[in-house]
């Protein structure tokens, strides 16, 4: 009788002691270690002695490329989600980062069956093997990775659609089968998560504020980000307004310079392009320096503003404060909301946008309540919630922002 190797991490969960009572008493199962989290898991996972992972599907630090990992060194996951009351047993989360199986903590009689069940064995993930050069002919230099674009989403106060806007960017981009990171970067409070259904209680943004200070960001950089699919992951944003503080100066500056050497990256940011005028003595950051370390990394800047008056009068002063922050660099605008009640036409917008900033696009997104209210009570983005016409206005974004490749 084979035996089955497990690994366990629970973070703490309730469910913990319950689920190794099950597990201890069945013949064929053998518990290896509880991890403490899932860096230990991961590590553990390394050594290739284990068959079956437990994990917890809110444990911090697990989304697909965790899960990516598991599977690269032969061992399947299997996740443990709150049961009752709950819509889907925390299967959609679960899906979404690649692990097929959940057992709910309510029915944890079921976990040593998912963990014996005959499955196909998941293969290690293996480089193809080194085609070397002819015999003879020195070998040729390896190609270095061609760099990601840094696009910054910003646009003024009262709401102009900014982070329905980023989050529809980066989905079309990795629909496009780029690899994309989604950073929320709002000093204010980010709401990417809540937009895209990420109950994460680990901000992204504050561990790798943390990683940065311990000079680990880029070789954990993957713990920091929360896999949407297999293109698109979010590093997801403060968690309350108050805690800008954590983020030090730098920190973001090197956040983006690590994500764009892997992928494309979209930046949600804050509202506000004021410097601070009065800095606390020692080492605070202002309160607007990721907005404003966001444009200035930026190789192309998205300003959003709506189509009604109020909101175009909003935007027009917001390119005057864009034009001075960046003085002679084209930007590509957004005009969200656009619909023909309001009185005016396309061509009236771009002369009214032509006088206060030097731009390289001028693009409308119809006013389409209906899609993005189904995207946000499913959690997804406009991408996956369907075809639709603010959908396809979106992709003419994304062709003028990204390069198709020959």
């Amino acid at each position: 009788m084979d035996r089955v190797v497990v690994l366990i991490v629970a973070s703490g969960a309730a469910w913990e002691p319950a689920a190794l009572q099950v597990l201890a008493e069945h013949p064929r199962i053998v518990v290896l270690k509880r991890c403490v989290d899932v860096d230990d898991l991961l590590a553990a996972a390394s050594a290739g002695q284990a068959d079956v992972a437990v994990v917890g599907i809110d444990a911090p630090g697990l989304d697909r490329a965790a899960v990516d990992h598991l599977r690269g060194h032969g061992v399947r996951p299997v996740a443990i989600a709150a049961g009752g009351a709950t819509l889907d047993g925390g299967r959609l989360r679960a899906g979404r980062i690649g692990i097929p199986v959940v057992v709910t903590d309510d029915r944890l009689d079921e976990l040593p069956d998912e963990i014996c069940a005959e499955r196909q064995p998941p293969t290690a993930v293996r480089p193809p093997p080194p085609v070397g050069p002819p015999p003879g002919q020195p070998a040729a230099l390896p190609a270095r990775p061609v760099p990601g674009r840094v696009i910054a989403v910003w646009g003024p106060a009262g709401a102009p659609g900014r982070t329905t806007v980023a989050a529809a960017v980066a989905a079309e981009i990795g629909r496009r089968r780029r690899r994309t990171v989604l950073v929320d970067a709002d000093p204010y409070g980010g709401a990417v998560a809540q937009q895209l259904g990420i109950l994460d209680e680990v901000s992204g943004l504050l561990s790798a504020a943390r990683l940065t200070s311990s000079g680990q960001l880029a070789e954990r950089f993957g713990s920091v980000q929360r896999g949407i699919d297999a293109h698109l992951s979010v590093i997801t944003g403060l968690p309350r307004g108050d805690r800008w503080v954590e983020v030090r100066s730098g920190t973001l500056e090197e956040l983006l310079e690590v994500a764009a050497t892997q992928a494309e990256v979209v930046v949600d940011t804050g509202f506000s392009l004021e410097d601070d005028p009065t800095p606390d003595f020692g080492s605070r950051p202002a309160r607007n320096q990721m907005t404003l370390a966001a444009l200035d990394a930026a190789d192309e800047l998205l300003v959003v503003g709506s189509a009604d008056p109020v909101g175009l009068s909003r935007l027009a002063r917001g390119l005057v404060e864009v034009r001075e922050r960046r003085p002679g660099r084209p930007v590509q605008v957004v005009v969200n909301r656009m619909r023909a009640s309001l009185g005016w036409n396309e061509r009236d917008i771009v002369s009214m946008v032509a006088g206060f900033s030097r731009t390289s696009a001028v693009h409308f997104l119809p006013d389409d309540q209906v899609a993005v209210d189904r995207a946000l009570v499913s959690g997804r983005t406009l991408v996956e919630a369907g075809d639709c016409a603010l959908s396809r206005a979106v992709a003419r974004v994304v062709d003028s922002l990204v390069p198709v490749p020959a």
